[in-house]
């Protein structure tokens, strides 16, 4: 047993310092390196027609504000269609879009979708089949408020016939309500403002994301268009864009607002829903991507390392367990200690050095006080992701998806 425990332990420790370094190599490129935004400057052209869906299920709250920016935006009103895909609603979301379309006649299509297979892939996939004669298709999460220049922003990358896929920046709009709401907005910033542009910068896989993105028309029916059976179709899009040859760019400047959870159940609700789609992702792509000779090694490893990310939470409870094991039972605790000092010092200090130099870089120096409280996000994060991880393990496990609440009012002000 204890021979087992120590390989095991020692493999945990290599892949801790595997991503150890990676957290470093993208804060450091961030901080000093070349930074690739290739496309800011295009702003006069023909631009092509696109298609916006504003995916939407309960969403009274905040439908309209969503709405609202969207008709405000700087773009060819011409060659610009809203589709508010309303699934399955049961308040007045359908009320609210209906208005929007009756008082703003041609500009806005509503998609009422009243059965169907749940989630927002499958919600997408359907409405998707609608859209003709568009070139790009943007999709906007029901809460998420762009600014006037953001469609152009996100467009402009489409006139490499290399891309397939656009991302922007998703930015905490209800950051000052409680710790948990700013812990996230560090959180955010990091995984934003570094890693994905980071990998920009390096040529690597910035992942597409559900929301805020972009995806060629034509790409999307290369790949297959949205998956339904998948809690991460943003994760999936990315690795099959991949495996066909198409690119993903990331635009750091594309800032589009969001709410995060308030409350740490809906946090937990949602992050292991997020690891469920991940960890699916993972087991389906990871050999194809490893096998996959068309694509650079460096976007084949550092796309591994990405679908391996929430896999590392329940390899580090793992890991804890076995060296705790190893110490009481007395024989050779030092691989024990080495993998609980090696994950303190360097681990959890990367992490907090890559949200550390994102606070800088957004040059809001004043959040940098709440840094050490990350600890906090950390271990409620990595038991939530184990047990979602675990829990795929078991049989007969469902897939359910998780609405995250809003805490918007109507009287919410478009800024």
């Amino acid at each position: 047993m204890a021979y087992v425990l120590h390989i095991m332990v020692n493999v945990i420790i290599v892949l801790i310092c595997i991503y150890t370094v990676r957290h470093y190599i993208f804060t450091l490129n961030r901080l000093v390196g070349r930074q690739r935004h290739p496309y800011v400057d295009v702003d006069t052209t023909e631009w092509p027609t696109v298609a916006v869906l504003v995916a939407a299920h309960n969403e009274e709250q905040v439908i309209a504000h969503s709405i609202q920016a969207l008709l405000n935006v700087d773009y060819p009103q011409e060659r610009l269609e809203i589709i508010v895909v309303n699934d399955r609603s049961k308040d007045r979301t359908a009320e609210i879009v209906d208005d929007f379309v009756a008082r703003f006649p041609g500009r806005i299509r509503p998609y009422h979708r009243k059965d169907g297979k749940p989630g927002k892939a499958a919600a997408l996939k359907e409405a998707a089949e609608t859209i003709h004669n568009k070139d790009i298709i943007l999709v906007f999460d029901a809460d998420y408020i762009p600014g006037r220049g953001l469609i152009k922003q996100l467009v402009a990358p489409f006139f490499d016939p290399e891309i397939g896929l656009v991302m922007g920046r998703v930015v905490p709009v209800n950051t000052g309500r409680n710790l948990l709401t700013r812990l996230l907005d560090m959180e955010r910033s990091g995984g934003y403002q570094v890693d994905q542009q980071a990998r920009m910068n390096m040529g690597l896989v910035p992942q597409f994301g559900g929301t805020v993105g972009g995806v060629r028309k034509t790409a999307l029916d290369d790949i297959g268009g949205w998956h339904d059976d998948t809690l991460a179709e943003d994760t999936d899009m990315t690795y099959r864009a991949l495996l066909k040859g198409w690119k993903t760019v990331y635009q750091n400047r594309s800032e589009c607002y969001e709410e995060v959870p308030e409350t740490w159940p809906a946090r937990m609700r949602q992050i292991m829903r997020w690891a469920k789609g991940h960890n699916q992702a993972f087991y389906r792509y990871a050999p194809s991507v490893l096998s996959n000779r068309n694509v650079r090694f460096t976007e084949r490893l550092d796309a591994l390392l990405l679908l391996g990310v929430y896999a590392m939470s329940p390899i580090l409870l793992v890991g804890w367990i076995a060296a705790v094991i190893l110490f009481y039972i007395g024989d050779s605790h030092l691989f024990g200690l080495l993998f609980l000092i090696t994950y303190a010092t360097l681990g959890n200090f990367a992490a907090f050095f890559e949200m550390g130099s994102a606070t800088y870089l957004d040059g809001t120096h004043r959040r940098i006080h709440l840094l050490p409280l990350n600890c906090l996000n950390f271990l409620i994060s990595m038991f939530s992701i184990s047990r979602a991880t675990f829990g795929l393990m078991m049989p007969n496990n469902t897939f359910k998806w998780d609405k995250t609440p809003r805490y918007r009012n109507a009287n919410f002000m478009l800024g």
